[in-house]
C-alpha cells in the first residue's frame, strides 16, 4: 500500500507535490498537515497527533468530511510523524513519501529524517520530499532515476558502513568502507538515468538535492 504523510513542516511547490499525493492509497495528516491538505483540497483518511496546530475552523471542516481523527496528548514521548509512521506500519504501508518533515528547527527534521532508519529496517521503501531534496536512509540498497549531471551524496549514518558500491555515478565506488565523518560521498553526479547505491552493512543517509529551483 502507498501512503503519505504530511507533517506540519516547510511544505511548498504544491502543485508539484499535488500529483503525488494523488496517486496514494492512504493520505495521513500529522497534526498540522492537515492545513497544507487543506490548502491543496485534499482529505486525508485520518489526522494524527496532539492537535496543537490545526485551527478550528480546519478541524470543524475535516470532521464535517467524517475525517478519522486520532487524538494524542501533548506531552507524550514520540512526536506526531513518528506516531503516523507506527500507523501506515501497522495499516500495511509498503512504500511510504513523506512530505512536510524539513523545516528551519533542524532538531526536529534531523528527528524526522532518522524516523526513516525504522522503515528501511523493516524493509519499507520511504523518501522523505522537499523542495530541495529527496531523502532517504539505506541499510542494504537502493536505486534512483535522475538524469545525467544530476547530484547524490552518500553519508554515512553508522560507526562504520561495509560493502559500500556506487553505480552509474561519476565517483563509483566498490566494495568500500567508510567510517561515520566521511565526506567522500559528497556531490557526487549521475552519468546515466539511474544510479544504485548498495552495502554489505551499516546504513547511509542518501539525498539527492534540486539544484533547478
Amino acid at each position: 500500500m502507498k501512503i503519505v504523510i504530511v507533517a506540519n513542516g516547510t511544505l511548498s511547490e504544491t502543485d508539484r507535490l499535488l500529483s503525488r499525493i494523488q496517486q496514494a492509497d492512504m493520505v495521513i495528516a500529522a497534526d498540522g498537515g492537515a492545513v497544507h491538505l487543506h490548502h491543496m483540497g485534499i482529505v486525508p483518511r485520518i489526522i494524527i497527533g496532539d492537535l496543537d496546530s490545526i485551527p478550528e475552523h480546519i478541524l470543524s471542516f475535516f470532521k464535517e468530511k467524517q475525517v478519522k481523527i486520532l487524538k494524542h496528548p501533548v506531552r507524550k514521548d514520540q512526536t506526531d510523524l513518528e506516531l503516523c509512521i507506527e500507523y501506515a506500519i501497522d495499516h500495511g504501508c509498503t512504500d511510504l513519501l513523506i512530505m512536510g518533515a524539513t523545516s528551519t528547527r533542524l532538531d526536529h527534521t534531523l528527528a524526522n529524517i532518522f524516523l526513516l532508519r525504522r522503515l528501511a529496517d523493516q524493509g519499507i521503501p520511504a523518501t522523505i520530499l522537499d523542495a530541495y531534496n529527496d531523502i532517504h536512509i539505506v541499510v542494504s540498497r537502493l536505486t534512483l532515476t535522475g538524469r545525467a549531471g544530476d547530484l547524490m551524496s552518500v553519508i554515512p549514518v553508522s560507526d562504520r558502513v561495509k560493502g559500500l558500491t556506487l553505480k552509474g555515478l561519476e565517483y563509483p565506488l566498490t566494495d568500500k568502507s567508510l567510517c561515520m565523518g566521511s565526506t567522500m560521498g559528497i556531490s557526487n553526479v549521475f552519468t546515466q538515468d539511474k544510479a544504485e547505491i548498495s552495502l554489505n552493512s551499516g546504513a547511509v543517509l542518501v539525498i539527492k538535492p534540486k539544484e533547478d529551483i
